[in-house]
């Protein structure tokens, strides 16, 4: 019965979306709608209203979309969608302030002249106005009512024409920065949790172990992950739409023939363009190249650039009068001026230390004013001017609510859905196919495109990836990124704009287009621009670096970069080193022998005997790599064999886990039924048959297990223990060959830090002599603590210490001056001896030392860098790009 209202459910949302009933409404209207006619069919058939719930009751999922709502967006630490209000300002003021259509006016006189260049200008005119807007309906409808005309009177054919406009308008759903990529970036980081349960719970059944590697999670993503992956695919997408035009226009020289421009290439047009391109392209550089550094955050980033979009605003409405562009001077004047004082002096009005300092903050004070005085003057100006201001601030407010309102309906809907086992049913679904995870991929995908008939993007995004995203990305199989399905998921919606027949650039194209334009011409129009997205959708699915190396390079070049002993980044500085020992092997083998030789007789035993033990390890790590690589090669071999009986194993363990659910709940069922409605004998009678079919199935799954599974599976399982084991005594190897040196190292440098301390430690002995105890034990602590900053000085600190608690009281005891003195001579003794061989080795040594440790710093010390060198986190990065296999894990 469950399965009934899932169908109900689903029939009252689709039926209502049809009916042009508002989004905001339908979504949770068919939830309330369907839970309670579920609960009333429990009431009438058995008496009790949760009787046909998964479970819970009907109760528990009327609260359950709000409460998780609340949960998930009140709270103070998630911020993601405080962006989507800011890029729909920024958009908005763009749009109403006419820069947008200076944009594309000066665009397509200069590329006009060329055979389709006047298409071609429309594409590139459209990704800017993604990166800068945004908005669909703004670009749509701004580029209909200037490029459309233009197009023709030049004789573009009508399908070419609108196509062009209908698809370039679409681009600020895929380039950043995008509503539709904050949403999805939002509802991904609920699937990746959700997914590392099942992937987590997943690695227990197939293993027998409650803790799963970390090596082996499921990889998050955020809003500047998925706006730093989707620029690339976005890219070639316009590369794609050019290329379309270009090739159309030369086979076919009919329908986009070149626009010959009737004015002049003087000064006058190369200013008139310059104005219209470099203050969106400057916008675009702040705003994105903000999150590329990690100077800002995406929210942030947003607030720059409705800040920026003001200022923009602020000249373009007061074109052609009194001082034009003075707001924007010194707004612009007072950002670089701040960007050279942070350059020149800290400014932190906190740690004020003397009057360099206070010259700073008086300066960055003086310019942040200068700054606030521009934007307000800005302000004021598009408030004044036609009520822009008031425009965009209503335009903005609806577009948000109208997101938050379907946010809301979306939860509870998918509440709704998981009420009556909906999920589990897609689950079994697409666990249920054969082909792994493509199948379930490509399924996923159809399904998307297909709605995207009907359904906007964001009901997409809210409705479906909550309940398929989890799914895949548990996958271990694929291991797929959550950034790469985000932008997959993104293309794909993408053409939701384009498909008939709610394809809403042409609706908003339809109302500004001449009626010389026939609607047949505009669905014409986009069907090969829908094929571009489609073909754009299979290259960015073959090659996900296309989409997981900038985030993944961000990410290990940015100040948060993780460390190299990050257990994720392993197996590609492993490929690394390798790589290198293959290249520079025999120079490494070089130092090593060269350190082999170092005369350690006046470095004390202790520190000496650990120098040579690293050395002589560092020629280990050769060895203990290719022994590794060995094991991964024999897991490799018996792959082939393996994975088959594993995935069939597996199968069958699935189907059984399922098997037993259902037959849990029949039973459950039917004992619900004997007891609260024994009469309904053919209820009963149905479940218990079931059962029956259940517990026949269950035998019938566990006879196609593979009779020698237990013992192919232990084989495996004892490779990859050898496996595993081999690159965990490689990575000690390396360890212990490099950090000793570091150490040594920091010992010979530590010399100087001594002699500087030489006197202050001395003069210990007359405050021992001459003060209170108290005040002596406050001294000596004092230097302790400096000590204890110098590699290799414990021993005197040591000595310092026991000095030190010779001068307490205590209940037994009285302070011993004398004893003090003595262990204060002790301490002076090893000093002076620290500092005689200290300053020998380093000036024999140190030199040495320091090019041994330069020679194997980026391959066996790799892992005991503060972070990677720039070359390997590079390499790193292109390495984990790529999706790797890790199922036979599992």
């Amino acid at each position: 019965m469950e399965v009934l209202f899932v169908v109900i459910l689903v029939l009252l949302m689709a039926g209502a979306l049809a009916s042009g009933f508002p989004v905001a409404f339908a979504l949770p209207g068919s939830a309330i709608i369907s839970i309670l006619l579920a609960a009333a069919a429990g009431m009438l058939a058995t008496g009790n209203p949760d009787a046909f719930f998964a479970q819970g009751g009907p109760t528990n999922w009327l609260s359950a979309g709000v409460t998780n709502f609340r949960g998930i967006y009140w709270e103070v630490e998630r911020d993601t969608l405080i962006a989507i209000p800011l890029f729909v300002f920024m958009g908005i003021m763009l749009q109403r302030s006419k820069i947008a259509e200076d944009l594309l006016v000066s665009m397509a006189q200069l590329f006009g002249p060329i055979r389709g260049g006047l298409g071609i200008s429309v594409v590139f005119v459209g990704a800017l106005l993604a990166a800068t807007t945004g908005i669909l309906g703004a670009t749509v409808v701004a580029m209909g009512l200037i490029s459309l005309p233009a197009m023709m009177r030049n004789n573009y054919a009508n399908w070419l024409s609108t196509g062009t406009i209908a698809a370039s308008g679409t681009l600020g759903q895929i380039i950043p920065p995008s509503i539709v990529l904050i949403i999805l970036a939002d509802q991904l980081s609920n699937a990746v949790d959700q997914a590392s349960s099942l992937r987590t719970n997943l690695y227990k059944a197939a293993t027998g172990e409650f803790a799963m590697p970390s090596e082996f999670a499921v990889s998050s993503t955020s809003a500047g992950d998925m706006f730093m992956g989707a620029l690339v695919p976005g890219l070639v997408l316009v590369g794609l739409y050019m290329l379309f035009i270009f090739v159309v226009a030369f086979i076919r020289r009919d329908i986009a023939p070149p626009v010959p421009f009737e004015g002049s290439y003087d000064r006058r047009f190369a200013m008139r363009v310059t104005l219209a391109l470099v203050p969106p392209l400057t916008l675009i550089f702040v705003v994105l190249g903000s999150i590329i550094t990690g100077i800002a955050t995406v929210n942030q980033a947003g607030a720059i650039g409705a800040v920026g979009a003001t200022v923009m605003a602020g000249y373009r409405l007061y074109d052609g009068k009194a001082r034009t562009y003075w707001p924007a001077i010194l707004a612009g004047g007072a950002v670089v001026a701040i960007l050279i004082i942070t350059s020149v002096w800290h400014v932190n009005i906190r740690a004020i230390n003397g009057p360099s300092d206070q010259l700073g903050v008086t300066l960055a004070v003086i310019a942040t004013v200068v700054f606030l005085i521009g934007v307000v003057w800005s302000l004021i100006r598009t408030y004044r001017t036609n009520e822009t201001l008031q425009g965009v601030m209503m335009e903005t407010a609806k577009t948000t609510s109208l997101v938050f309102i379907i946010l809301l309906g979306a939860a509870m809907l998918t509440a709704a859905f998981r009420g009556f086992g909906g999920e589990e049913l897609v689950k079994e679904f697409l666990l249920g196919l054969p082909g792994g995870f493509w199948a379930q991929f490509i399924i996923v995908m159809a399904v998307i495109f297909v709605l995207g008939f009907f359904l906007d993007f964001i009901e997409i995004a809210v409705v479906v990836v909550p309940i398929v995203a989890p799914i895949l990305l548990a996958d271990p199989s694929a291991n797929i990124t959550a950034v790469w399905l985000g932008v997959m998921i993104g293309l794909n919606i993408q053409t939701s704009f384009l498909t008939p027949p709610f394809g809403f650039a042409l609706f908003y194209l339809r109302g500004v287009a001449p009626a010389a334009v026939r609607t047949l011409d505009m669905y014409k129009g986009v069907v090969p621009f829908i094929t571009l997205q489609l073909i754009a959708l299979l290259i960015v699915g073959a090659n996900p670096p296309l989409v997981n190396y900038l985030p993944s390079r961000l990410s290990l070049l940015g100040e948060t970069a993780p460390p190299p002993q990050n257990p994720r980044l392993q197996a590609c500085i492993e490929e690394y080193v390798y790589q290198a020992f293959q290249e520079e092997g025999d120079t490494i083998r070089s130092a090593i022998q060269t350190a082999k030789g170092w005369d350690l007789s006046g470095v004390p035993k202790t520190v000496a005997g650990e120098v040579t033990r690293a050395v002589n390890g560092a020629e280990n790590a050769f060895q203990a790599l290719d022994d590794a690589r060995a094991t991964s090669a024999a897991i490799a071999a018996a792959a082939g064999t393996y994975d088959p009986v594993r995935t069939e194993v597996r199968r069958i363990e699935a189907a059984l886990r399922r098997n037993a659910e259902e037959l849990e709940a029949a039973q459950r069922r039917a004992g619900q039924l004997q007891r609260q409605a024994p009469d309904e004998v053919e209820d009963i009678e149905r479940l218990q048959n079931r059962a029956e079919e259940l517990t026949a199935e269950k035998e019938t799954l566990m006879s196609e297990m593979p009779s020698n599974w237990d013992q192919v599976h232990g084989e495996f399982k004892k490779l990859l223990s050898e496996e595993k084991r081999a690159y965990l005594n490689y990575r000690r190897v390396v360890d212990n060959a490099y950090e000793p040196i570091q150490t040594f190292m920091r010992v010979l440098r530590g010399a100087d830090q001594l002699v500087a301390l030489e006197s202050e430690i001395k003069a210990l002995a007359d405050t021992i002599r001459t003060k209170d105890p108290e005040v002596a034990m406050e001294e000596i602590q004092a230097v302790e603590g400096r000590v204890g900053d110098i590699e290799g000085a414990g021993d005197i600190r040591s000595a310092l210490s026991k000095a030190r608690r010779e001068l307490r009281t205590t209940n037994t005891r009285q302070p011993d001056p004398d004893q003090a003195l003595a262990e204060h001579a002790e301490a002076v003794a090893a000093l002076e001896a620290d500092i005689a061989w200290r300053a020998e080795a380093s000036d024999a040594l140190l030199p040495q030392v320091e090019a041994y440790e330069d020679a194997i710093d980026d391959t066996i010390g790799l892992r005991q860098q503060a972070r990677l060198p720039r070359e390997v986190a590079l390499y790193v990065a292109s390495c984990s790009s790529e999706h790797r296999n890790i199922s036979l894990n599992f």
